[in-house]
């Protein structure tokens, strides 16, 4: 506050204290609010949320924004308010804000909490492995885990699909015997999978091979994308499974063959103390869960990705569309 006051001296200490708090809000990825509160639909005729307020977080992945902007939207149409911060920042910097109260609830993926958050070896089932992160994280951190989706959003591999048949490759360790082999192309990765518990170091080692020098280039997640597609900086991209651009941009994915990556279905994930203040908030989000297929997923994320519509706009007009919340809102 003290710099505050000898950069602008002749401001009120009222005015101080909305300028300090709007700085602390930005610091946090921002609390918006760009339009009316969703309306009642079908979630309202089940939950009633009544008098509780909740603090969404969420990631800077554009599945992770369209996510954040489900929950409040379903928030809102059971007459809780929501508050935005959908854009903290990376798996850290989220999981930190709920650990120490900054927001109430994200969506978190199981493999992200099993591998990275509690340090355990990926379990091959979805079914299996959500239940083993439910218990563990709410036994050790008190975090509560509500219904997961069918939607697996794991990391994987592409190529452009024409390169793909050309060279013969399928997998990943095709994939890891063409760069063994030294033959030119690079291999794109972005900065988090790069250093990741469940990222690049473990994949060179289940498929036994190293990047040769200067042929390996950290981008940003979201360029990675077209980049592959134009087969110029990137060979082999790596992607998110359920991203729409995968189909838009004429990509492959390379099965992951020796299933080295972990599942990622996506649950909300809260604070114990707060899922007690009012569990009925389970009942809200459960049939959102289990609406949210591969498919789903992966047509809401090419809306956003391929056709640049706001996070905002894709989840309302899908929950409108499905009647969970009122059409419109």
């Amino acid at each position: 506050m003290s710099r505050l006051a000898a950069i602008v001296p002749t401001v009120s200490a009222a005015a101080l204290t909305v300028l300090a708090a709007a700085a602390l809000l930005a610091g946090c990825g921002g609390l918006t609010r760009s339009g009316p509160p969703a309306k009642a639909g079908s979630l309202a005729q089940q939950v009633n949320l009544q008098g509780q307020s909740y603090s969404v977080g969420g990631k800077l992945a554009d599945e992770q924004q369209v996510l954040c902007q489900i929950a409040i939207a379903v928030l809102e149409s059971v007459n809780a308010t929501a508050t935005d911060q959908c854009n903290i920042g990376g798996t850290d910097a989220t999981r930190q804000a709920l650990l120490g109260g900054d927001i109430d609830l994200y969506w978190e993926y199981t493999g992200t909490a099993w591998v990275t958050f509690l340090g355990r070896k990926p379990i091959q089932d979805s079914q299996a492995q959500y239940e083993a992160v439910k218990q563990q994280d709410l036994a050790r951190n008190n975090i509560v885990w509500l219904a997961p989706t069918p939607f697996n959003n794991t990391y994987a591999f592409a190529i452009k699909t024409q390169r793909a048949q050309q060279l013969g490759l399928r997998t990943l360790s095709d994939m890891a015997a063409y760069l063994r082999s030294g033959q030119p192309g690079n291999l794109c990765i972005d900065p988090e999978y790069q250093n990741r518990d469940d990222g690049f170091p473990g994949l060179q080692r289940t498929y036994g091979f190293e990047v040769p020098a200067g042929r390996l280039k950290v981008l940003q997640a979201g360029p990675i994308y077209q980049a592959t597609a134009d087969q110029k900086e990137c060979l082999f991209g790596e992607v998110y499974t359920t991203d729409g651009r995968i189909p838009e941009l004429g990509l492959t994915v390379l099965a992951d063959d020796k299933l080295y990556h972990p599942l990622y279905n996506a649950a909300p994930t809260m604070r114990k103390q707060i899922y007690d203040r009012n569990p009925n908030i389970a009942k809200a989000f459960a049939p959102i869960s289990a609406a949210l297929t591969n498919e789903v997923m992966a047509e809401l994320n090419r809306q956003r990705s391929a056709e640049g519509r706001s996070p905002r706009r894709v989840a309302r007009d899908w929950l409108g569309q499905h009647g969970f919340i009122a059409p419109g809102s």
